[in-house]
């Protein structure tokens, strides 16, 4: 879940691809010296952190995949004390065993050390792909919502506020963090509440 708090790095730079897209390509004059921003530009921004951490849809997958992850590393460490455990009694035995028994007992652990490299690396790649998936959801969800969000109030670029921006300074009167999370947990309230729906009927079917 480290890499959750730079998922709205990528969400703004398209923003503000698709500003300049719209705005330069589309009123270029003669002289290609002479192209200016438009004067009725507006901006806002969000504080990312803010959003991340009151976005219930966030804080409900984040729990949801760190008890995942608290099972799978659980499972690793017992497979993993297993494997140990089978090598300390060879370690202690192999002065009991004949030449074919001790080299019958280390393929088998050589197996079993195989068996264990494999899933602990598909351990790590289900981790990536689950995280890999919340970027996605988020991203979705953020800028399906900005899109709604700038339709009602004009708005034509949201930036990313916080210390690893480049923006150094935002008034508050262009901060709409608090209308992005209320929006985007009413959104998702509505989508928990026809997801229960469904279920139910499902069930009762």
């Amino acid at each position: 879940m480290k890499n959750i708090s730079l998922i709205l790095n990528g969400i703004l730079i398209v923003a503000v691809g698709v500003l300049y897209y719209l705005h330069f390509t589309g009123s270029k004059s003669s002289s290609s010296s002479s192209v200016s921003a438009p004067a009725d530009l507006k901006f806002a921004y969000i504080k990312s952190d803010s959003v991340l951490k009151y976005y219930d849809f966030f804080k409900d997958m984040k729990t949801i995949y760190e008890a995942k992850n608290k099972r799978l590393d659980k499972d690793l460490q017992n497979r993993a004390q297993s494997l140990q455990t089978d090598i300390e009694a060879y370690q202690r035995n192999v002065g009991n065993l004949t030449i074919g028994q001790a080299k019958a007992v280390e393929e088998d652990l050589g197996k079993k050390q195989q068996n264990f490299q494999l899933f602990r690396q598909s351990v790590e790649q289900e981790v990536i792909n689950d995280q890999n998936k919340l970027t996605e959801q988020l991203y979705g969800k953020i800028t399906a919502f900005l899109k709604k969000y700038a339709e009602g109030s004009d708005l034509q670029v949201v930036m990313k506020y916080d210390q690893t921006s480049d923006v150094l300074f935002g008034g508050p009167g262009i901060d709409i963090s608090q209308d992005v999370i209320k929006g985007l947990n009413d959104e998702y309230k509505i989508e928990k509440q026809s997801s229960t729906k469904t279920d139910s009927t499902s069930t009762k079917k």
